[in-house]
């Protein structure tokens, strides 16, 4: 199997500290669309045949952000794992940069499982993951393909696809959807002629007085020394634009009812994207799901706010289902 070769920071550029309590190290490992994906990997000092969990996200995050933080909480309650950069991102492979795809980033997931399957110091059948923000609908979509994910988290979640193509809140039409087209094919075709890749434009900064609440949360994370990073496609120029394009024609969660290993969802009551969640979860069946509320929380605090994720309950999910 091929892997493209890439060069990797080895310093700690973490907006996290680094925990005494676990060994870490860089890997690399392939998808199958022939991208190497770059990942953090965290693992407790002692212990053999362990339990294992990828993470990812938030969606335009990279693994220095919040990712790498739920990946080393955990890898201090016992678990190997690895917070990954997805393909076009961060410090993974893939031209042009900063684009996404349902199916890609799907896929990354299961790269993921691929990878921690191999490693000689855990057990093969006792893999979860973690999807934070628009990875928590890519987690759910992972774990409706493969069967190997025993237990599945997602915080804060988005359906990215449901957001593209109908807006926050489901306002947008199909005239709004049609224009949008228009305006992305266009796009399209600008890109070609110029022979580069226009970018969405990140986070905004500076805010504009009247930005709403979450804007507003979203910029005190991506945009200070609180969740900065180089690295991270929202905290500097965004996406690839026309990256919405597959997004709007495609949908995620199809198979989310023939989910049937364990899953947490979890989210905060104050966060403006709690419908995600609330509708995913009532497409789950089975006595092994639940939705967590976070009382008071909002959308971003889930992030970073050690205080307010809730790592026993996660603990606690994983031990019972990785058993």
């Amino acid at each position: 199997m091929t892997t493209i070769t890439i060069d990797t920071t080895q310093t700690w550029d973490k907006g996290f500290p680094q925990s005494a309590r676990v060994a870490h190290r860089k890997v690399t490992f392939p998808n199958r669309f022939g991208i190497t994906l770059a990942a953090d990997l965290y693992m407790p000092k002692a212990g053999n045949q362990l339990p294992v969990i990828a993470v990812s996200g938030p969606f335009g995050a990279v693994k220095e952000q919040s990712s790498g933080l739920y990946a080393q909480k955990m890898a201090e309650q016992g678990f190997l794992t690895i917070a990954f950069d997805p393909s076009f991102t961060g410090e993974s492979s893939g031209f042009p940069r900063d684009i996404a795809s349902p199916d890609i980033n799907t896929e990354d997931f299961q790269a993921a499982v691929d990878f921690l399957t191999t490693q000689p110091n855990v057990d093969p059948d006792r893999i979860g993951i973690i999807g934070i923000c628009g990875w928590g609908g890519m987690a759910l979509n992972a774990a409706a393909i493969d069967t190997r994910i025993k237990a599945t988290v997602t915080s804060t979640m988005y359906d990215m696809t449901r957001l593209n193509a109908f807006g926050y809140n489901d306002e947008m039409d199909a005239d709004a959807r049609y224009a949008m087209r228009e305006s992305l094919n266009a796009q399209r075709t600008a890109d070609y002629q110029n022979g580069t890749y226009a970018k969405a434009g990140g986070v905004v900064d500076p805010l504009p007085a009247d930005a709403p609440q979450f804007i507003q949360d979203y910029h005190a994370y991506y945009k200070t020394p609180r969740g900065y990073h180089q690295r991270s496609v929202n905290s500097n120029q965004g996406w690839n634009m026309t990256s919405a394009l597959s997004f709007a024609n495609a949908r995620l969660l199809q198979f989310t009812s023939e989910i049937r290993n364990a899953v947490l969802m979890v989210h905060g009551e104050k966060a403006h994207s709690l419908y995600f969640s609330q509708d995913a979860y009532k497409q789950l069946t089975g006595d092994n799901k639940e939705l967590m509320l976070i009382p008071g929380a909002s959308h971003t605090d889930l992030y970073d706010r050690v205080d307010v994720i809730p790592f026993e309950k996660m603990t606690a999910f994983f031990k019972k289902y990785l058993a």
